[in-house]
């Protein structure tokens, strides 16, 4: 099994252009959200390592962030209302008329939630592109390497390594689960 799982990531590794395929593909699920960014972020950590995975991942993540960013921008509400549940972005509306840059990187850096929707929820706002893509970029480079070093350990066979570490990460994810909507209350009110 192991001689298979090898000649798979040597075949898929063979490609010309394979990273920049996984790029696209880290474009497409932050654009169009039809694959979890969890399962690609690993994805890039079995196929290239925790270094280049990161590395890769963080392009389309980005790259994927602003263009969900500018059609946001560009096609405003309307798109919105399409692409984000009434919920949600009643949710984070308030934060987004008073430029909570400060309650956007947080909110990237929560396990789980769902930043692909507040790129578009930010691209309706006042926040300036370049400061969107600093937040985003970095509140989000925790989790990519998380899942780096995840697919990377699962690859390598490194399971001691692998069970402490997702041990971690399910206890940071369990607390910021339970724990996002009395932050995002106790921000609100601080803002207000």
């Amino acid at each position: 099994m192991f001689e298979d799982k090898k000649r798979l990531l040597d075949f898929i590794r063979s490609y010309h252009y394979n990273q920049l395929i996984f790029i696209v593909i880290q474009i497409i699920q932050v654009v169009a959200a039809p694959i979890p960014g969890e399962l690609t972020g690993i994805i890039g950590g079995i196929l290239y390592g925790p270094f280049w995975g990161t590395i890769y991942s963080t392009i389309g993540l980005t790259v994927g962030s602003w263009i969900a960013f500018m059609l946001a921008r560009f096609f405003g509400e309307p798109l919105l209302e399409k692409v984000v549940s009434k919920e949600v972005f009643a949710k984070f509306e308030h934060f987004m008329e008073h430029k909570g840059l400060l309650v956007s990187f947080l909110l990237f850096l929560i396990p789980g939630f769902p930043k692909d929707y507040l790129c578009y929820i930010m691209g309706v706002s006042l926040i300036p592109t370049g400061t969107f893509l600093v937040i985003s970029t970095v509140g989000r480079i925790f989790g990519t390497i998380m899942l780096s070093v995840t697919g990377s350990f699962a690859s390598n066979g490194q399971y001691s390594f692998l069970t402490v570490f997702l041990v971690i990460g399910v206890i940071l994810f369990i607390v910021a689960y339970y724990y996002h909507d009395k932050l995002i209350e106790f921000l609100k009110k601080r803002k207000s």
